[in-house]
This record gives structure tokens, sequence and C-alpha cells, in this order.
């Protein structure tokens, strides 16, 4: 490819600073050029290695899906399987509130799937059991990275049933919702869905978190959960057994002192 048109107005440019004084050796010129065509050349290897690694991308995302599948079908069996996960993630306990957390209760499943073409864009889905909080069945998040740098992003609208809209605003607290006018809701996250040059970053954040720390293995957070629950247990069981301990101790102290009474 050799030196751009912006490159060679640089070179220039130098040499018309240096002009009667010290003239740019035109060694250091071609030097330059024969470096940019290197630079090139890996530049064209990098394009091509790029695209090899979305070829096998795709590929085991398509030996993947039978094998989540499976995963799904087993984690349906497990009551509370998806709460206990996104309660256990460091980001997502902070963001479910105790409403959220008992719609959770009803979420079935969750998938997460690229495009055919890896690149431009995944969607997010989480499927629910009948609930009395909305009528969906399927709650969807789509991301498309677009060629002008854009993302699309479109969601579900979320049909809520009578008086159970968790819309975040001052006339539903008025109308008595427990949710606090600041408090708000994770669902408020499927309200987002336009076109934009720069996503919202809290919003983003969720999306990344749940494709690329939640999705590939919940196993990891569901069991940090058990984990903590058998700690506190096992710290309850220690103190027990310590407390009786010293509760022996003690009566032995005050038989002595008793016998030495009445010698």
């Amino acid at each position: 490819m050799g030196l751009d048109k912006g490159k060679k107005q640089k070179l220039g440019e130098v040499k018309e600073e240096n002009n009667g004084t010290e003239h740019i050796d035109r060694e250091l010129v071609s030097t330059i050029e024969k470096l940019q065509e290197i630079q090139d050349e890996l530049e064209k290897i990098n394009e091509e290695a790029s695209e090899k690694v979305l070829e096998v991308e795709q590929k085991y995302n398509e030996i993947r899906k039978p094998v989540y599948d499976k995963r799904c079908d087993v984690i349906k069996s497990i009551p509370d399987f998806w709460l206990t996960a996104f309660l256990s993630h460091p980001a997502f306990s902070e963001l479910l509130t105790e409403e959220d957390q008992k719609i959770f209760k009803y979420l079935s499943s969750l998938e997460v799937e690229d495009s055919k073409d890896v690149k431009s864009g995944y969607t997010i889905t989480f499927n629910f059991n009948p609930n009395p909080y909305f009528e969906d069945t399927k709650l969807t998040k789509t991301f498309n990275f677009l060629e002008e740098g854009t993302t699309k992003i479109t969601a579900t609208s979320i049909k809520w049933k009578a008086e159970m809209g968790i819309s975040n605003t001052v006339t539903e607290e008025k109308k008595g919702n427990k949710r606090s006018h600041n408090e708000e809701s994770f669902f408020t996250w499927f309200s987002d869905d336009q076109q934009k040059d720069d996503v919202d970053e809290i919003h983003d954040e969720i999306a990344e978190l749940i494709k690329d720390d939640i999705w590939p293995n919940p196993l990891t957070y569901f069991f940090d959960e058990a984990d903590e629950e058998d700690s506190e247990d096992d710290g309850g069981e220690e103190k027990s057994s310590d407390g009786s301990e010293d509760d022996d101790d003690n009566q032995d102290d005050e038989d002595n002192d008793g016998d030495e009474d009445d010698n």
C-alpha cells in the first residue's frame, strides 16, 4: 500500500521545515515507506486472522447450542436457580430490588444467542413461567452493531398486568406501590430500545455482565450462594460447640470450689 496521502503530506512538511538548513535524508524517507509496507502487510494478516477467528467462533457456537439446551433442561429442575445465581453476583445483587426478586422466582430459563456472523450483535432472552406480574412469557433484548458505528437496540415492551407495573414513577408510588421513587427496577432495562451512538453505560454493562459473566457458567455463582449458606451453618455449629465446652468448664470450676469450701 505504501504511505497514504496524509503521511506523505507529513513528510512533505518536514522537508519544507528543513529546507535551506538540513535537507531530510531521502534514505530515511525510503526506510519509512518500507516500514509502512511491512505494517500494511501485518494489518492484512490481522484482518485475515480476525475472519478466521469469527469462522471458528461460528462453528463452535453451533456445537455449543445443543449443550446449552441440555443445560437449560437440567436447570429448570432446580428451584430458584437463576434468582440464586443473580443474587450471588456482586453487581446484580445490588441491582435486583425486593420486587424484582419476587419476579425472578418465575424465571425458568435464560438464553444468550450471538448473531449468525457473531460480530454484528447478540440477543438476551428471559423466559418466564406464567406469573401475576406481566402477560409476557418471554422478554428479549437485542443489540445490533451497525457498520456506521452505531448500536441499534430493540427490546420487549413489557405488558404489565393491572396495578403490577414497576415503571418507577411518582404516580405509582402515590397509588401505594411498595417501590420507593429512587429505587429503579431491573426491568426498566427493557425500556431502552432505540438507536444510539453511545449506549447508556449502566444498561450496556448489564448486557455484558449477563453475556460474559452469568451465561457462560452460572453454576459458579449458584455455588457461591450455597457455599455462603454452608459457611454460616458451620459457624453456628462451632459457636454452639464452643459454648457447650465453656459451660462444662464453668461447671467443673464451680464443683471444685464447692469441694474446697467443704474442706
